[in-house]
């Protein structure tokens, strides 16, 4: 039995699916689930049982029969400024997982985030030896690091465990997550309502107008990645998890465009103030040890690939994966 937290999000549902897809169906589903927006990700796949986040307390947890816990929940608001929720939902609740795969002597696998690079000043590296020294440029990426940081001091462990740096995932799922869905999915809502797209204009003087740049990475290789580690459990660690290649966002919205077959017309705005200052203008994942782990990722889908069969086959058809 799996259990799965985050289970009614964006990635959540995904792994869901994919658990399904590889004929998992025991598995405890763990979210807060009076949001009904996100009640289509996950109503309609297959499951043990469902637990609100609040009640899973260390008695219903130490009676589960567990054979992993993948844990996804957290809050992933970058633009959320009080330090007490991420203190709570995305530090203190994933240490009281650990301690239950100690407990139970499972595997834990959870998921860590490329802002814990903040500016990127010391390199996208995945090594443990700098996560101590990193500088996460908001309280979302402060929380994921300090998980890090307390793990990488733990004498006890659980027999396996991964934490994966996620770089900028999207794809289907994403239909309830407002501000913070994927700038392809704002890209395709713009298009369908203005015919053009308006970006965040550069207040960078290393980087013009849509150069940013991000490693982006589809869900569905995410998710293939994590059952991976589950079932093959290579060398235990923090891993990053993006292509290893940066792409501009005129490089995603031209592509949103040519998926559509609409010319494209891109314009600029100005950075929302809240997240101005802490904005990161460059990611690209370092890949090397993951591909030690046996993970092919010269297969994850291209920008085009997956910005096209995430246009064609889920938004343009409303579809869930």
């Amino acid at each position: 039995m799996i259990l799965l937290t985050g289970a009614a999000g964006f990635i959540g549902s995904c792994m869901l699916s994919y658990l399904n897809k590889m004929g998992h169906h025991d598995v405890i589903l763990v979210d807060d689930f009076n949001q009904h927006r996100k009640d289509n990700n996950w109503k309609r796949l297959e499951f043990h049982s469902i637990i609100h986040r609040n009640d899973l307390d260390e008695n219903k947890l130490d009676g589960l029969d567990l054979e992993c816990i993948i844990h996804l929940g957290a809050r992933t608001d970058t633009a959320e400024s009080d330090q007490a929720i991420f203190d709570e939902l995305n530090l203190e609740y994933s240490k009281k997982l650990w301690i239950t795969c100690i407990r139970k002597n499972i595997t834990f696998i959870y998921a860590s985030s490329a802002a814990t690079y903040g500016d990127g000043a010391l390199g996208y590296e995945d090594s443990h030896d700098i996560v101590s020294s990193l500088q996460p440029l908001n309280p979302y990426g402060e929380s994921k690091n300090e998980f890090d940081k307390w793990i990488l001091k733990q004498n006890i462990t659980p027999p396996y465990w991964y934490g994966f740096k996620f770089f900028n995932v999207y794809g289907p799922n994403e239909y309830h997550k407002g501000r913070m869905a994927s700038v392809i999915f704002h890209c395709y809502r713009q298009i369908q309502e203005t015919q053009q797209m308006k970006l965040f204009r550069s207040h960078h003087p290393d980087f013009k107008d849509g150069e940013q740049k991000r490693d982006f990475i589809h869900v569905e290789d995410v998710v293939s990645t994590l059952y991976h580690f589950m079932e093959s459990t290579p060398q235990t660690g923090i891993y990053n998890l993006g292509t290893g290649q940066a792409r501009t966002f005129l490089d995603l919205v031209e592509n949103v465009f040519h998926s559509l077959n609409i010319t494209p017309r891109i314009g600029f705005i100005d950075t929302p103030i809240d997240i101005r200052e802490n904005y990161q203008y460059f990611t690209e994942a370092d890949v090397k040890k993951l591909s030690s782990a046996s993970v092919l990722v010269h297969e994850f889908k291209t920008l085009e690939q997956g910005i096209r069969e995430y246009v064609q086959d889920y938004l343009t058809q409303q579809k869930y994966f």
